[in-house]
């Protein structure tokens, strides 16, 4: 029997892969998980054998949950994601399996006849290298990223990381806020914060991520505190445990 954890935060999106196999009795779902965090303390409890696992989810996109596991501990993986232009090239450049949402009862099929193999060579050990080269190209990727991806509805936009103004968190997603839009990506500010250059992007909340350029003014607050005035005329409140990065700025 062949144990599998389903790690995506979309309800339907579980129940979607635990009806489909039930057309595979030798796989046995053991563990659900709604986000990165959840998934890492799943794998690492149940030990499963297979790791259906969302690219997108709160709390720790499915890359780096791998990241998280030690080798020896990683399952053999399905990725299940949405649109992502970079993640579906990746996956194809390296032969890993995945699932485009919405995906069809033949396509799944595909994808668990495949790890079903894969899984019956007695020589597998660890995390294969198909999936250590694809993280790897994933790595690379951010440390160059350019501009994200945003999905709305059917239509995807992108926008270019030097343009954002400024972050802000809302619940498990992003506002972005960039040329007078807002954009909604699907992941966390704790996130996304470690896609942007350290340099040019400063957090002045816990809920705020500011890109320096766009800072048109600072005014003195209570207690060590500063209201951030952006060159659009967005105030926002520092909080004290972030003022430190905003007086090096004026000094």
């Amino acid at each position: 029997m062949i144990s599998a954890v389903i790690a995506d935060d979309e309800p339907l999106a579980r129940e979607r892969i635990r009806t489909l196999l039930v057309a595979f009795p030798e796989v046995a779902v053991v563990g659900e998980a709604r986000d990165g965090n959840e998934a890492l303390a799943k794998v690492r409890e149940l030990q499963p054998s297979l790791l259906f696992l969302d690219v997108q989810m709160p709390e720790g996109d499915g890359f780096s949950v791998l990241e998280k596991l030690s080798p020896a501990a990683t399952p053999a993986v399905i990725f299940v994601t949405a649109y992502d232009a970079f993640a579906l090239r990746a996956f194809e450049v390296h032969a890993v399996d995945y699932l485009l949402k919405p995906f069809t009862r033949a396509r799944f099929s595909r994808a668990i006849g495949h790890v079903l193999t894969k899984l019956a060579q007695p020589a597998r050990n660890g995390i294969e290298p198909e999936v250590l080269a694809l993280l790897e190209s994933i790595r690379a990727e951010r440390r160059t990223q350019e501009r994200v991806a945003i999905r709305t509805g059917e239509a995807v936009y992108f926008v270019r990381i030097a343009d954002i103004e400024w972050l802000e968190s809302s619940g498990n997603y992003v506002k972005i806020h960039a040329g007078g839009q807002e954009h909604l990506l699907r992941e966390t500010l704790k996130n996304f914060e470690e896609r942007l250059d350290k340099d040019r992007f400063l957090r002045v909340h816990r809920s705020a991520i500011v890109n320096v350029d766009s800072i048109q003014r600072l005014e003195p607050w209570f207690h060590g505190e500063y209201a951030v005035v952006l060159r659009d005329g967005t105030k926002l409140m520092s909080s004290r445990t972030y003022s430190e990065r905003l007086r090096k700025i004026i000094q």
